[in-house]
């Protein structure tokens, strides 16, 4: 949940699960090969960058601007690019966004090289990638039912959460300590690297597309008004969107805030901040195992809920803890993350099979932009409120209100009866 909006989208390519391909299994090998490399090198740059930017500056309002420039452009043609999804072939579109990607990473790299970039290069480089991941992310989602048994969606998104934690608790790690004794040029190529073996995998396999109506006129604008319409006709549908919004609106500014706590109400190093966010993984890594163990008969709107709860209480807790306790920070991170892999379990399993797979890739994008929006606003007040009132203030201001959410939510019967099971 706190780290799902920088790390979720990239899961799901792991999927090649063709339940009509007897060859599934040499399929999902492919292609885990390609993302694995592709999540745990992109895992290590994003916090060498946020490494890099913590040191030169020192501020939460240029570590929040940092986020908004990578979520902008995304926000932006959001609802374009879910309409293009659901007409193109979505292998094609993932590879396209890896490559452009890299392409930007690699720009990055050169620019360090020569002795040239500006920390608005950064910024530019995290928009770029942000165009990138507006396809790539929802194309990868819409593709998952359509390569899985619907009775499985959750369980599997479980399953790739695990692989996902595998690569961000070694991928911090690796980028605090490679930015310590390389400079930040050579740890950019990493990402490069990763990217481009993630296309070459795809080449090798087959992603299916939904089945198109054959004769019907084509309206980029109607088809993102239907996206849109498919969720607000439904009460239910709508309101756990509208709460996870929320949630949303308050977790992504205090998710950039956890370099800065480590580093400078704990006077820790930057080691130990990298440690922080493998910690976050650790407890991901646990929670994905849990949903992917089984396939669990329980109401996913609840779930959710309940996540929403145990998150908001650990950044309460945190933001009480005294300057002497790490220790506890790091404990509380560790649930933290428990609760964002089931949460994104329960969450993208219930939509993918709430929703027709030919609509999923405009629903996403729909969901992804008014996500995103009130998120950049957060950021700017987070930026304000940090280096104002102080890093423990953000995070007990945001864990009562994520509190106050997730109160909210269990008391919505058309939400609870959304997923009720028989």
């Amino acid at each position: 949940m706190c780290r799902y909006s920088t790390t979720v989208y990239y899961i799901n390519g792991l999927l090649a699960l063709n339940r009509m391909n007897n060859n599934w299994k040499r399929a999902f090998a492919i292609i885990w090969s390609g993302q694995f490399f592709s999540i745990l090198t992109s895992s290590l740059v994003n916090f060498a960058i946020i490494i890099w930017l913590s040191l030169e500056t020192g501020s939460a309002e240029m570590l929040a601007w940092a986020a908004i420039a990578g979520i902008l452009p995304q926000t932006l043609i959001g609802p374009f690019t879910g309409a293009l999804i659901d007409r193109w072939d979505r292998k094609r579109i993932m590879m396209f966004a890896d490559s452009f990607i890299a392409l930007c990473t690699l720009i990055l790299a050169i620019l360090f090289w020569r002795d040239i970039a500006q920390v608005w290069h950064i910024f530019g480089l995290l928009g770029l990638r942000s165009i990138g991941s507006a396809f790539h992310m929802p194309a990868m989602q819409a593709s998952v039912p359509l390569l899985a048994p619907t009775d499985q969606l959750t369980r599997i998104a479980g399953v790739n959460q695990i692989i996902a934690s595998v690569s961000q608790i070694a991928g911090p790690a690796l980028g605090a300590m490679l930015i310590t004794i390389w400079d930040i040029e050579y740890v950019l190529l990493f990402d490069v690297a990763g990217a481009l073996l993630a296309v070459t995998s795809l080449f090798f396999v087959h992603i299916p597309n939904p089945e198109k109506e054959e004769g019907k006129e084509r309206d980029i604008l109607k088809e993102m008004k239907e996206g849109a319409m498919i969720i607000l006709r439904n009460r239910g549908l709508s309101l756990v969107f509208l709460y996870s919004v929320l949630v949303v609106f308050f977790l992504v500014p205090i998710s950039v805030l956890f370099p800065l706590m480590t580093l400078e109400y704990f006077k820790g190093t930057e080691f130990q901040a990298g440690i922080i966010e493998a910690i976050w993984s650790v407890g991901a890594l646990a929670g994905g195992a849990i949903m992917g163990a089984k396939v669990y008969k329980v109401n996913r709107v609840a779930l959710v809920n309940w996540m929403y709860l145990l998150c908001g209480l650990t950044f309460l807790l945190s933001g009480l803890l005294s300057p002497d306790g790490f220790v506890w920070f790091a404990v509380l991170t560790a649930i933290g993350g428990v609760s964002g892999a089931v949460y994104n379990s329960a969450f993208t399993g219930l939509i993918q099979t709430k929703i027709d797979p030919t609509a999923l890739g405009r629903v996403f994008s729909m969901f992804f932009t008014f996500s995103l929006i009130p998120a950049m606003l957060g950021l700017i007040g987070i930026g304000f409120l940090a280096d104002g009132l102080g890093l423990t203030t953000s995070f007990i201001l945001s864990g009562i209100i994520i509190l106050i959410i997730g109160v909210a939510a269990f008391l919505t019967p058309s939400a609870m009866r959304l997923d009720r099971q028989g």
